[in-house]
C-alpha cells in the first residue's frame, strides 16, 4: 500500500481556540477520501495546512512520503468551497494565469486548457467574462483550473455546489476518471449520499477530533444493527410472528431484528417455517445516519 498523504497528529490554534487537535489519518494513493464534519470542526483549518496556506503548530504533515514543503503545491490542485475566480477576467485569460502559476509552460497550458474546454463543450466561452457565466458554468471553470496541471492530490470541497444533475454527473466521471490515472482525491461535503457513492475511505472530524474513520463499506458493517428487510407473498405464518422480532411491518413487507442469526440463517428459518419469499436484504445504516449518530455520542460525553 503506497500512501499519497500522512498527517501525524496535527494541531492548529487560534488564539485561544484549537482548531485541530492532534488529528492524524493517511490516504493511500489512488484512493478518494472522505473528509467529513459538521460545521466548524476543522475541516477547513487541515485542508489550508495541508496546502500550505496555513503552518502546522506541531505535527507532521508528509506528500509522496516527503515533509511538506515549498515545493509541494504545484502537485496540489485545491477546489474551495467559496469560489476565486476573477470575474472581469476572460475564462481563456484566466485558466492559462493559473495554469502557469502551477508552472505550466504557455504552450502546454493552452493545450490542457483546449483539451479540457473541448471535453466539457465550452470551447466557445474562452473570450466571455467571468461574470457572463451561470454559477454552474463558473464551477466548471473552477474545477478545469484546479486539475489543468494534472496534480498528484486533488483537495475538492463540495464540488457540486450549484450544478444540475446532468452537470454533477459529468464532472463525478471525470473525478473518477482522474482517481484511475493515478490521483489522490480528498473529498469534502455535507452530502453523505454522494460520499457514500464515490469514497472508499473517510475520516469524520468534530471539535478538532478525528472520531471515527475507516473504509465505508467496513464503518457500515461496524454500526449495522441487525435490521433486515424481508418482502413475502401470502400471508406471514402466526408461528412467526411469536418467533421474530418485528420492528415495522407494512403491505407484504417486513423489518426484523435478529441478533441471533446470521442473514443466512434467518432466511433459513424463514424458509423453513413456509413464508414465500420475494426479497431479503440486510438493513445497513446510511453514512448520514452513522455521522448524525457519532456527533451526538461526543456532545453528550
Amino acid at each position: 500500500m503506497e500512501i499519497a498523504l500522512k498527517l501525524e497528529e496535527i494541531v492548529k490554534t487560534y488564539g485561544k481556540y484549537r482548531a485541530v487537535n492532534g488529528v492524524s489519518f493517511q490516504i493511500e494513493k489512488g484512493c478518494i477520501f472522505g473528509l467529513l464534519g459538521p460545521n466548524g470542526a476543522g475541516k477547513t483549518s487541515i485542508i489550508r495546512m495541508i496546502t500550505g496556506i496555513t503552518g502546522v503548530d506541531t505535527g507532521r504533515i508528509f506528500l509522496d512520503g516527503e515533509p511538506l514543503n515549498g515545493r509541494h503545491p504545484t502537485n496540489i490542485g485545491y477546489m474551495p468551497e467559496e469560489r476565486g475566480l476573477y470575474k472581469k477576467m476572460k475564462v481563456g485569460e484566466h485558466l492559462l494565469y493559473l495554469a502557469r502559476l502551477k508552472g505550466l509552460g504557455k504552450k502546454e497550458a493552452e493545450m490542457e486548457i483546449g483539451q479540457w474546454l473541448e471535453k466539457f463543450n465550452i470551447s466557445d466561452w474562452q473570450q466571455k467574462k467571468v461574470e457572463e457565466l451561470s454559477k454552474g458554468m463558473q464551477q466548471k471553470i473552477q474545477f478545469i483550473s484546479t486539475v489543468v496541471h494534472r496534480p498528484k492530490l486533488l483537495i475538492l470541497d463540495e464540488p457540486f455546489s450549484g450544478l444540475d444533475p446532468i452537470n454533477t454527473q459529468l464532472i463525478q466521471s471525470e473525478i473518477l476518471a482522474l482517481k484511475e490515472q493515478g490521483a489522490s482525491i480528498i473529498f469534502s461535503t455535507h452530502r453523505m449520499e454522494q460520499v457514500e457513492e464515490i469514497c472508499e475511505h473517510i475520516v469524520l472530524i468534530n471539535k478538532g477530533h478525528n472520531i471515527l474513520e475507516g473504509r465505508v463499506g467496513d464503518i457500515k458493517q461496524r454500526f449495522k444493527e441487525h435490521l433486515f428487510s424481508v418482502a413475502y407473498e401470502g400471508s406471514l405464518p402466526e408461528r412467526l410472528r411469536n418467533e421474530l422480532s418485528i420492528v415495522a411491518q407494512k403491505d407484504q413487507s417486513i423489518v426484523l431484528k435478529s441478533n441471533n442469526e446470521t442473514g443466512n440463517g434467518l432466511l433459513r428459518l424463514l424458509m423453513d417455517h413456509g413464508l414465500s419469499i420475494v426479497a431479503f436484504q440486510e438493513i445497513l445504516p446510511s453514512l448520514s445516519e452513522i455521522f448524525i449518530r457519532q456527533v451526538k455520542n461526543m456532545e453528550a460525553a
